[in-house]
């Protein structure tokens, strides 16, 4: 057999202009060893998945939370391995997903300038860089941050034991789901960050992830090109299934038919006028989470990136949340002390991110391995609680097997416990190594650990 390279694409013209569509892992790829033909394992991958303002509020948030007299309906019932879900994480259950509790920032909270202990910024900025916020530049009333360093998806992104000689077309890919806006700069349009001042907006439709993982002309008709972007590489095609086994041209078939089936799923949504898709009104993420998802799933499965942020909702979302009850924005619901709203809310929010784990673990590749098997998601939000904006109990949430080295289905909880040492763990599990070893520390000004969670890590 005539091994094929993991990079090989089909190719083709679409208006004039050069396309590539990518292709799935084949058996043509593999050594018999299972390794890739390039002599490579099949790394894993690293997403990070968002959503806005923390989750009910209990009593172990501080003592006004405790006076309102709520359930706590977050935190698991039972410890360790095969943990019991609660109520708010049951749809993750089928993911086997590790739910962190008990943990809150560490990171130093300098009195000037003053403002830096609110949890809508400095909550997520433990949660998504390790770090405390950026002194430089931080305005509390108009609410104006950044934060010291990159975040960790950029981390991993940028680490050379990651990718190694070998990285894709894309070193991470962005996406977001609600386009509802708290402010409409800095931290709370976006969840990635090369550094203080570079940020990564995430894309909003599923028609711009689509045209940039299949590198869609973008002065190209758009209508007319989705019809044509199988046609124009056709070819390439049937020249490519003649040298494939059976196996793998079914592979290729049912890739192909994947594709078609979201060109014309976008066709349909579009229209003849080829109008992008309005933002979701209803309050109903559900839909083009599972839209942005599937693309995702496409574009990890092609090997296009190996990183992705997912925000479904922005810090301190305005989401109205109207198909589960909630009539109001979610920031305002959350101050207006609304309990069984944002318990509404929270509950759709785990079920969207379970969606989204949903289309990554139906997706395998040529050995058989679901993405779920090889990948790696951190789910964070910005504190524990929006009500009073308490950052105990900071909750983090991790899905994935990392390819078997990360254990799944735990609930680990330490009362006052460091939120850095979820990044540490995450990171040992992906492989990130320092000085040719594996990443020993995470966190500073404070936050600094060298602890990871050695029970998860296989």
């Amino acid at each position: 057999m005539k091994f094929l390279s993991r990079r090989t694409m089909l190719r083709g013209t679409v208006a004039g202009s050069a396309i590539a569509l990518a292709l799935p892992q084949l058996d043509a790829m593999l050594r018999p060893s299972g390794a890739l033909a390039g002599g490579e394992t099949p790394r894993p991958f690293f997403g990070v998945f968002y959503w806005a303002n923390g989750v009910p509020w209990h009593a172990r948030h501080g003592g006004e939370q405790a006076a309102a007299g709520v359930p706590d309906v977050w935190t698991p019932p039972t410890l360790g391995a095969g943990a019991t879900m609660s109520e708010m994480l049951e749809p993750l259950a089928r993911h086997q997903a590790t739910i962190f509790t008990g943990l809150e920032p560490k990171t130093a909270v300098p009195p000037s300038p003053p403002g830096q202990e609110d949890g809508h910024m400095r909550g997520f900025m433990v949660a998504l860089t390790g770090d405390r916020i950026r002194p430089e530049g931080f305005d509390h009333p108009s609410h104006t941050l950044a934060p010291l360093r990159q975040t960790i998806d950029q981390f991993v992104a940028r680490d050379p034991s990651f990718y190694g000689s070998n990285a894709p077309r894309f070193r991470s890919v962005h996406c977001g789901v609600s386009d509802a806006r708290f402010h409409d700069y800095g931290h709370w349009n976006a969840i990635s960050y090369n550094g203080p001042s570079s940020q990564n907006l995430p894309l909003m439709r599923p028609d711009q992830l689509y045209n940039l993982l299949f590198a869609v002309p973008p002065d190209a008709d758009e209508l007319r090109t989705r019809a044509s972007l199988l046609d124009a590489v056709r070819e390439d095609a049937q020249g490519l299934r003649t040298r494939l086994g059976a196996g793998d041209r079914a592979r290729l078939d049912e890739h192909l038919d994947h594709v078609r089936e979201i060109e014309r799923r976008m066709t349909a949504a579009t229209g003849a006028a080829c109008v992008a898709p309005p933002p979701p009104s209803d309050g109903d993420l559900m839909g083009r989470a599972n839209e942005m998802a599937e693309l995702l799933a496409v574009a990890l499965k092609c090997e296009l990136t190996g990183v992705f942020t997912f925000m479904l909702t922005a810090p301190a979302s305005t989401h109205v949340f109207s198909n589960v009850g909630v009539p109001d924005g979610l920031h305002k619901v959350c101050h207006d002390g609304l309990w069984e709203n944002v318990r509404r809310v929270t509950r759709h929010q785990m079920e969207c991110f379970a969606t989204v784990l949903d289309r990554l673990a139906e997706t395998t590749d040529a050995t058989g391995a679901s993405l779920m098997d090889r990948g790696l998601v951190l789910g964070v939000t910005e504190y524990g609680e929006g009500w009073k904006h308490s950052t105990n109990e900071l909750p983090a949430i991790l899905a994935g097997g990392a390819n078997g080295r990360i254990a799944r289905g735990h609930h680990v909880r330490e009362e006052g416990g460091n939120f850095a040492r979820v990044h540490l763990t995450a990171l040992q599990a992906l492989g990130i190594q320092a000085g040719g070893a594996p990443i020993a520390n995470w966190g500073w000004n404070g936050g600094e650990t060298d602890r990871p969670f050695t029970e998860l890590l296989t």
